[in-house]
């Protein structure tokens, strides 16, 4: 929705669809709040009619094509036993205003207690975070109080699990803001202790997503965290939430609330050292997330950093102890509202590409809901207010980009990545975090990105491009049965409000709003008791892709903004044969758990299917799971290769019978 202008006293009624918009000035500009007090959810098998249309336009594209789409996706959040529930600062909600509380946590999976099944952390703002543990069979349990790992009320954002002290078992780091970032080891029997300040990484600021990486190919993880900047101010609000500042959309236009992103070298022990100015690797700009690329081939891991308000940041790794920008080498233009990014081998030419999610930039598009076209477009720069691009446009593209890795030339170090997102057909609207793995085990890597921007704003679709052997993405999400939501829902309640004499929110805009006659019209629900409840669109923020029942095939989880997840199991084992494997890398000379190997698994036809492990699994995430390959209708495969971040090489050789979950170890 474009960012528009209006007189803060005067209601702004767009469409139907539009909702309705409270203006509310930011930093110049106006933001509309749109206010839809809920409704009687639609009947089980009804949807928004712009929902079914989609629906049966992406039938006939499945018709089409070759690629396997005879499967579908049930949610069974509700049978699964999980009971968290995300809960959000005000200023997401009932205070809303453009400030980057609304980019909402993390969620992260890992097997915490070694008994072979993986197990889910899920992040809130508010309340606790929550451990649950696989039991098998798609039904989960409460770990929480026995883990340690509540945090309640810390304002929680992002979740990574990596094994710092390779003793073989997944620790856990979670950034907060404002509320000191924590390091968790993992002592065993999926229980944690707080060794935050003891290994010097308990920063306490604006942080967000965090990054396991090995930068010095030491064996021993590094750990890299990203920082928005200064968006709060020192008021605190309900729950002991920091306040955000009235201009916060526009906080990276002023040099002083910079927050640089933090690089902490492991010196084992648990201990680590802040190498951040030493190792040149100082990014100031508003980044919200990191993924790990070995750019160049040397074996060593850069880094690209997303910038969430500006141009992306490539850091080239010197040796292991010296980063420098060689952004303009690789990526000439970067997406202008990066959130989430996943690199991978979409085309199968066995170099690794890089796709990257763009989210700001759909803010200033004010689609009506069914106006596909323009949800696979790039955002036109026209509408958009010049005082957020204080460096110009020039280096910057408005969407999502999928980056085209060219590979060496002539012995030289590969050169400028190439964006093909428009012609591989992998846009959409308001994203989040990329999900990427092969959800019909074909062979090729699959997307999944959880979207929409939930309050004041209208419904998006969460979307999943299905890999059409390298060549196209055909968007999936309704022919998997992802959309529409269970019982078509769209909206959800999102406060209450106390406009009865003497409440809390008596003389606010939304207490004016649903007085109208029309308010019924508006959404205004009132119940027995005469209280007000807003509702908002739904809308995911992370999602892993995982095999959560051990039935061979991918189930996705999400964690929803101020929702309960979604629990979406896969019945493609029920009606297909599935070949895949499993790998598991434990690193002997490289990190124990193998982050930053390069794994390909040769196929008896010559195909070969590279994956990277890195761990990232959507929006503000790092995961610790086996490598998951679909091998087509191969029963196996001829021989695995595995490239270690110590720059050994080493080939496993076959056959490699399917359905295998194998734990291949470093020489």
């Amino acid at each position: 929705m474009r960012l528009r202008k209006f007189p803060k006293d005067r209601l702004v009624r767009l469409s139907r669809s539009s909702r309705l918009l409270i203006g509310t000035a930011v930093a110049g500009i106006t933001l509309g709040s749109a206010l839809g007090c809920s409704r009687d959810a639609p009947p089980e098998e009804t949807a928004p009619a712009w929902l079914l249309d989609r629906a049966r336009a992406q039938q006939t594209l499945a018709a089409a094509s070759r690629t396997l789409s005879d499967f579908s996706f049930s949610d069974s959040q509700a049978s699964s036993g999980i009971t968290f529930v995300n809960r959000i600062v005000d200023d997401a909600g009932r205070a809303y205003k453009a400030v980057h509380y609304d980019h909402g946590t993390g969620l992260a999976a890992a097997d915490v207690d070694g008994d072979g099944l993986p197990d889910l952390y899920f992040v809130s703002q508010l309340g606790r975070n929550e451990l649950w543990k696989n039991l098998g069979g798609g039904r989960f349990t409460d770990l929480t109080a026995a883990s340690g790992l509540a945090m309640t009320d810390a304002v929680s954002v992002g979740a990574s699990f990596g094994d710092v002290d390779n003793d073989g078992d997944p620790d856990l780091f979670v950034s907060t803001v404002r509320h000191g970032n924590r390091l968790f080891e993992n002592i065993g029997a999926g229980k944690f202790r707080d060794i935050s300040a003891a290994a010097g990484v308990d920063y306490v600021g604006h942080s967000s997503g965090a990054l396991f990486v090995d930068v010095d190919a030491d064996g021993l993880l590094d750990l890299f965290v990203t920082n928005v900047g200064v968006y709060s101010s020192d008021s605190t609000g309900h729950g002991g939430y920091y306040v955000g500042l009235e201009d916060a959309f526009f906080g990276h236009t002023f040099p002083a609330r910079a927050e640089t992103s933090i690089l902490y070298r492991n010196l084992g022990g648990n201990r680590f050292q802040d190498v951040t100015r030493s190792s040149g690797l100082i990014d100031a700009s508003w980044s919200g997330d990191a993924v790990a690329i070995d750019i160049n081939d040397d074996d060593l891991q850069d880094i690209y950093v997303l910038n969430m308000q500006g141009e992306n940041h490539l850091w080239l790794n010197e040796g292991g102890r010296r980063f420098r920008d060689a952004t303009a080498t690789y990526f000439p233009k970067t997406p202008f509202g990066a959130m989430g990014a996943k690199v991978f081998d979409f085309d199968g030419d066995q170099r690794l590409d890089l796709f990257v999610t763009d989210m700001h930039s759909d803010m200033f598009d004010m689609l009506v809901p069914g106006d596909w076209a323009g949800e696979g477009r790039k955002s036109a720069v026209a509408p958009m207010p010049p005082a957020l691009f204080p460096k110009g446009t020039d280096r910057l593209i408005f969407g999502n980009a999928l980056f085209a890795n060219p590979g060496a030339q002539a012995g030289a170090p590969g050169g400028v990545f190439r964006e093909v997102s428009d012609r591989l057909g992998v846009e959409n609207y308001w994203p989040w975090g990329p999900s990427v793995d092969d959800l019909n085990a074909d062979g090729w890597d699959d997307i999944f990105i959880a979207s929409s921007m939930n309050f004041p704003y209208r419904y998006a679709i969460n979307s999943v491009f299905l890999n059409e052997a390298g060549t196209h993405f055909l968007p999936s999400e309704f022919t998997l049965g992802i959309e529409p939501r269970a019982g078509g829902a769209t909206d959800q309640p999102w406060f209450t409000l106390a406009c009865e004499a003497g409440g809390a929110d008596v003389g606010t805009k939304p207490c004016e709003a649903c007085a109208q006659p029309n308010a019924a019209d508006l959404g205004c629900r009132r119940d027995a008791a005469g209280q007000l409840t807003m509702t908002a669109a739904r809308g995911s923020r992370a999602g892993v892709i995982v095999d959560l029942d051990a039935d061979g095939d991918l189930d996705l989880v999400t964690n929803e903004f101020n929702a309960p997840p979604q629990l979406l199991l896969s019945d493609l084992a029920k009606r297909h044969e599935v070949h895949s494997l499993q790998l598991r890398l434990r690193g002997t000379q490289s990190n124990r758990q193998g982050l930053g190997a390069q794994v390909t698994v040769v196929l008896a036809d010559g195909r070969r299917i590279l994956k990277l492990m890195d761990g990232k699994s959507g929006y503000l995430s790092q995961s610790a799971l086996p490598l998951y390959f679909g091998l087509g209708t191969a029963r196996e495969a001829s021989s695995i290769e595995i490239r270690w971040p110590s720059g050994r090489r080493q080939r496993v050789a076959g056959p490699v019978r399917a359905g295998q979950v194998l734990e291949i170890v470093e020489p």
